[in-house]
């Protein structure tokens, strides 16, 4: 008796083993994406009615691989859409095609489409649309050797062609006051004090020469009242060129960073001077960026393969 029982508990554990073995594998990896498994059966079940060939494997292969990416972006991204923004571009294709609200939603439904699916769709299409733009993002890696090297040539052509307009931009005369971080004084801080200090410029309390003199950590100019003289906005930082550039004239910017620290600045004045080759920095780099931009928007997927380990277990 006990051996006929031990001979049945052997069989049914020869035949789990052999389920076992048989599950496997059918589940085999044929690929991981971060360390995340693609099975066989994913592989299988994308293939649809196709034929079972290399080819149909490697596009069914890959079409996994760029969803699980895609919804990985998503993810990550953190993007919401405002479902305000939804209302108004639901209004906008009303407008814009001469439907009322109410004529809209007969469309939709002579077409059959609820409202909430047309909702969805707009909110996918915004959702995917941001999430592109920030991956693609992500990967745009221009070197500042091919800045230097593409204003360089830029600046050439300029004076090869005698375009007077091309060598010719715009000069800045700023005054501004910084205040540099230290143990003593954060982030929050320096911002409060230069808030403060803005307000009792505007309000009269002191001018931003005595403020400049009393306060800015910028030594040579804070003597001079916080006076930069006149020059292009490119020959500064980023966040400070950008604040030149867009900053009314005889209006005190709210306070920003940059590398140095916490400023205020006020454009005094402006006018049209020779450019350097410095001018064309900036035009050289959005050219870069915008060159990158195109040629990655044409296959965005690609832009979060870059930044992924993806291996292929199964040829």
């Amino acid at each position: 008796m006990k051996f006929h029982a031990l001979k049945s508990i052997f069989l049914v554990a020869i035949s789990v083993l052999a389920f076992s073995t048989h599950a496997q594998a059918v589940e085999q990896v044929v690929a991981t994406v971060d360390g995340n498994p693609i099975l066989e059966s994913q592989v299988r079940q994308a293939l649809g009615g196709k034929a079972n060939n290399e080819t149909n494997r490697s596009k069914a292969l890959d079409s996994i691989i760029d969803d699980i990416l895609v919804q990985k972006a998503i993810k990550e991204s953190g993007v919401k859409v405002n479902p305000a923004q939804v209302d108004q571009i639901v209004q906008n294709i009303a407008a814009q095609n001469g439907l009322t609200y109410g004529q809209l939603l007969d469309a939709l439904d002579y077409q059959g489409m609820s409202l909430q699916q047309f909702r969805n769709n707009i909110a996918n299409q915004i959702l995917m649309s941001e999430v592109r733009n920030r991956s693609i993002g992500k990967y745009i890696d221009v070197s500042r050797e091919e800045v230097e090297a593409l204003s360089h040539k830029m600046w050439e052509q300029a004076k090869q062609s005698g375009n007077e307009k091309a060598l010719t931009t715009t000069h800045y005369k700023v005054r501004h006051i910084l205040l540099k971080l230290n143990p003593l004084l954060n982030d929050t801080q320096a911002k409060a004090k230069l808030s403060q200090i803005r307000a009792d410029i505007v309000a009269g309390k002191t001018t931003f020469e005595a403020a400049a003199k009393d306060y800015s950590k910028d030594y040579l100019s804070g003597a001079n009242g916080g006076d930069l003289g006149f020059a292009p906005a490119d020959n500064y930082v980023p966040e400070f060129a950008k604040q030149v550039s867009t900053a009314k004239k005889g209006t005190i910017t709210a306070p920003f960073k940059t590398e140095f620290g916490w400023h205020i600045l006020e454009v005094t004045d402006s006018k049209q001077g020779q450019a350097s080759e410095n001018t064309f920095h900036q035009k050289a780099y959005e050219t870069l960026v915008n060159q990158q931009l195109q040629e990655e928007s044409k296959d965005w997927v690609k832009a979060l393969r870059k930044g992924a380990d993806i291996q292929y277990l199964v040829k």
